[in-house]
């Protein structure tokens, strides 16, 4: 273990052949281009089918932001307005989701998240004409721009009243996110019949998406919310837990009724999945690390009393610190059958291993330090989802975990496009900083350099402390907020 100021920063290297030679001082293999190609010859420039004779223009994806600055019955604000015509103006042709909105209430990760119900309706329209003018603006068309809405339920970590409590709502005990969480033993977990109500209501959010004219929704089945969960409920009695069958039958009852909704008299909408392809067991900051306030490095929490680990998914059961795909690739069979193909791939949890998850060199205010290079972290999700799309080559995977390259993500990304090792490039925190990069890397082969994402994480400690979604060190926007002032003096008594 070691403290972040250990690791040589991303920035600091020069040119591509700096980056591979520290790669190979790290043991760790990213495929790197030497420069920045652009348009028509950059494999970033390349359509992609994305299934249902959809196809997007171009290799850039913009993943779904779970903002906290929607108002309290789940519509847009003028914040979350000024970060779709971001992503209009992006110059991605994929959208992934948009936004992360919320099927019932008390499903939300926060009081200001969207939701996708009745009552919100006209907020989530607005939002799609919204980004296909801003789309149509900057680029002259949008035929070729392919935008979804993200369908959720955050299970386990659901904030919807408060920002400073957690309400959670539970598909299995798991010893050690019940401690980690303070999670009564005795709480009971949600029903077979509440989770046939929120399949309900997956359904009706669907719905809305199609009649608006969203292009597709997706399941989200990641990062420790509900779908991701039950995934992982290996000790679950009832319908909805223990057999493969069983974990998987939340999603397929949503499929099957989102199809039979939105199918009558002419085609369904489009269902995508975010999945996270693998776990590992949740990790806590190292007590004996600490330096003054500042956290200490990541360590595992104890689960030598837990093994075999029954409590994930795309994990090691005698291992919880290893990947085992096996159950995924069930998965994604599964997929095939529902004929889903379009797939976007993350791991793991912010909640409890931030570091599998978002590889960053600084974390968040209730992490840890990064307890390896966090090249290591975006090397080990890419090479996750290179076997993954080698097996399934017919599916149309969207990647994660890139922020961390900096400079370097337009140089990684399109050798992993040309070398097949996945489909698209998916930017979530860098283009809150950034919106501009997907244009500016097709159109001019470069990056400006001072606005590129540096992974301060403070897009995740603001909201984790009740403030708006944002990039508060290098949008503008945000620094002249009050909340900016409020962050600087949080990260102050913790040392940052």
């Amino acid at each position: 273990m070691a403290e972040s100021s250990r690791y040589r920063r991303v920035s600091a290297l020069k040119s591509a052949q700096d980056v591979r030679q520290h790669l190979a001082d790290l043991d760790v293999e990213l495929p790197l281009d030497d420069g920045i190609l652009t348009a028509p010859t950059s494999p970033l420039a390349a359509s992609l089918p994305v299934g249902d004779g959809l196809v997007a223009g171009n290799r850039f994806c913009i993943h779904p932001m779970e903002g906290w600055d929607g108002t309290e019955d789940g519509r847009p604000t003028d914040n979350v307005r000024r970060r779709w015509r971001n992503f209009g103006i992006s110059g991605a042709k994929l959208i992934w989701g948009g936004e992360a909105c919320a099927v019932v209430p008390e499903g939300r990760a926060n009081p200001n998240q969207l939701m996708a119900r009745e009552e919100s309706r006209q907020g989530l329209a607005e939002l799609h004409e919204l980004i296909f003018q801003a789309h149509g603006e900057r680029f002259g068309e949008t035929d070729d721009f392919v935008v979804g809405l993200q369908l959720t339920h955050s299970g386990r970590f659901c904030r919807p009243f408060s920002k400073a409590r957690m309400e959670p709502v539970i598909a299995h005990h798991h010893p050690i996110l019940d401690r980690k969480f303070h999670i009564d033993a005795e709480q009971p977990l949600i029903t077979d019949d509440e989770l046939r109500r929120i399949i309900d209501c997956y359904i009706t959010g669907a719905k809305i998406a199609h009649d608006i004219g969203y292009h597709f929704v997706d399941v989200k089945h990641c990062h420790g919310y509900l779908g991701h969960e039950l995934l992982g409920a290996h000790t679950r009695p009832g319908d909805f837990g223990g057999s493969f069958e069983n974990r998987t039958r939340f999603l397929r009852e949503i499929v099957d009724g989102i199809r039979a909704a939105t199918g009558g008299g002419g085609k369904p909408i489009a269902i995508g999945v975010r999945l996270s392809a693998f776990d590992f067991v949740p990790f806590m900051p190292d007590p004996d690390g600490a330096v003054g306030n500042k956290l200490g490095p990541g360590i595992p929490e104890d689960f030598s009393d837990y093994l075999p680990y029954d409590y994930g998914f795309g994990v090691e059961a005698s291992d919880p610190l290893a990947i085992n795909l096996a159950e995924t690739f069930r998965f994604l069979d599964l997929l095939g059958e529902l004929d889903i193909t379009l797939v976007n791939l993350s791991c793991g949890s912010p909640y409890y291993n931030p570091h599998i998850q978002r590889p960053a060199l600084f974390p968040p205010s209730d992490g840890y330090q990064p307890p390896e290079d966090p090249l290591v972290g975006v090397a080990r999700q890419v090479n996750a989802v290179k076997a993954i799309k080698l097996r399934y080559p017919d599916l149309a995977i969207v990647g994660s975990g890139y922020s961390y390259l900096q400079e370097y993500l337009p140089h990684v990304g399109q050798a992993l496009v040309r070398e097949g090792a996945v489909d698209s490039i998916g930017l979530g925190r860098m283009v809150l900083s950034y919106p501009d990069l997907p244009a500016d890397v097709l159109e001019k082969g470069a990056m400006t350099r001072k606005l590129i994402c540096r992974t301060f994480s403070d897009c995740t400690t603001a909201p984790r402390n009740g403030m708006i979604s944002g990039c508060y060190p290098l949008d503008a926007y945000y620094k002249d907020l009050p909340e900016a002032t409020q962050l600087k003096e949080l990260k102050a008594a913790a040392g940052e």
